[in-house]
């Protein structure tokens, strides 16, 4: 039986997010109705959680690094009360605030019934995956972030776990994909990878996209540049952002993006449905107009540039991924 999958970028909760999660975790107040009617269809819930949640720690201290986000305990709910299953902590923000912060985020999200990967008390834990049955269909998720390497988990480190994909996929992480092919009908990768504010894949990100997929992996979605690309079925080059309250660039638009549904059953993916969305500051709503023709415009043009091709249905962007 086909199940879907929704899946969302960065998903910041911390700074002016924090303050208004302060007054109310009512996902109301973040998101609108036509949204959360949008993520009801989906029968697991998976984003990039590009913050620390918790009320502890210090600002990590490392030369060069802006900014540091950290939400309040609050923000988990708000997370289970959108219907978020899973999220990844593998990414460059899982350690503003220090490892006891890191700590205290997974407490937060599993009391909230919220399982995460990506990071942990030590290196084993944070390349552990999740397997999570849906309707009888067992999605593996594995989340890793290529940057920064100072944020990595060691055997007796808290920290994420980190992969240097500039030199390549490194065997462990080829393995565990390898592995989790092994105990799932559906294997999702999620890494933190590239810089920031890029509208398109690196060299080095295409070339780990395809080594992650020949060790097994079914589906790879990206986060990372704040801006989402295009697809190349069964890779998703990056998510694009889900929730903040960023500055806007002009040119690149990345407070116009994505949320994706991807229908998949225990052979793999088999049809994407893009959602446009638009953020505003603390608040995403469903994109419109002069806004939508944007995005459109624009995912197609970066699935052409990656040799797939996107079709309209209903409002939607579709992707067939078989």
């Amino acid at each position: 039986m086909p199940v879907t999958l929704a899946m969302a970028g960065d998903t910041m909760l911390g700074r002016g997010v924090a303050d208004v999660l302060a007054e109310s975790a009512d996902p109301a107040r973040f998101f609108s109705a036509d949204l959360r009617e949008r993520l009801a269809e989906a029968d697991l819930f998976v984003l990039n959680l590009e913050c620390c949640i918790s009320d502890r720690g210090y600002k990590w201290d490392a030369p060069g690094k802006p900014f540091h986000f950290r939400a309040p305990p609050e923000a988990a709910d708000l997370l289970a009360q959108l219907g978020v299953g899973c999220v990844t902590l593998a990414n460059n923000h899982a350690l503003d605030y220090g490892p006891e912060a890191l700590l205290d985020t997974r407490e937060h999200l599993l009391r909230a019934g919220i399982r995460s990967v990506g990071a942990g008390a030590d290196e084993a834990e944070a390349r552990r995956p999740e397997v999570i049955t849906v309707d009888g269909v067992r999605v593996g998720v594995l989340g890793v972030t290529d940057h920064p390497a100072d944020f990595a988990a060691s055997a007796v480190r808290p920290g994420v776990a980190y992969a240097d994909l500039v030199t390549g996929v490194p065997p462990w992480l080829v393995a565990q994909v390898r592995r989790l092919r092994d105990r799932s009908d559906v294997v999702l990768v999620t890494p933190h990878w590239g810089p920031n504010m890029r509208d398109r894949p690196r060299a080095y990100i295409r070339s780990a996209a395809r080594a992650l997929t020949t060790a097994g992996a079914t589906l790879v979605a990206g986060h990372s540049a704040h801006v989402f690309h295009g697809v190349a079925p069964p890779v998703l080059y990056d998510l694009g952002d889900f929730l903040d309250d960023y500055i806007v660039d002009a040119r690149l638009r990345n407070d116009l993006g994505l949320l994706f549904l991807v229908t998949l059953d225990e052979h793999g993916p088999i049809r994407l449905r893009a959602v446009p969305i638009e953020l505003r500051y603390c608040r995403t709503r469903l994109a419109r107009d002069e806004d939508w023709r944007w995005i459109r415009d624009r995912f197609s043009a970066a699935c052409t540039g990656l040799g797939s091709s996107s079709t309209e249905e209903d409002g939607l962007l579709v992707v067939e991924m078989r």
